[in-house]
């Protein structure tokens, strides 16, 4: 299956909890951390809903 690596590059300081959640649930949640996951409808529909604080780098 394909892979997605993903960044974070925002902060969850100051940010609502579902937001926080998301970004545990993909694996991150320090700043600059990357993960590796596969590429399913579940993660891209995370990613939408972070566009400010991850980046998707291949």
């Amino acid at each position: 299956m394909a892979t997605i690596k993903i960044k974070q590059i925002g902060s969850p300081i100051r940010r609502p909890e579902h937001q926080k959640k998301i970004l545990i649930g993909l694996g991150l949640g320090k700043m600059h951390r990357v993960v590796e996951l596969t590429d399913t409808a579940e993660v891209r529909g995370a990613i939408a809903k972070l566009p400010h604080m991850v980046e998707v780098l291949g």
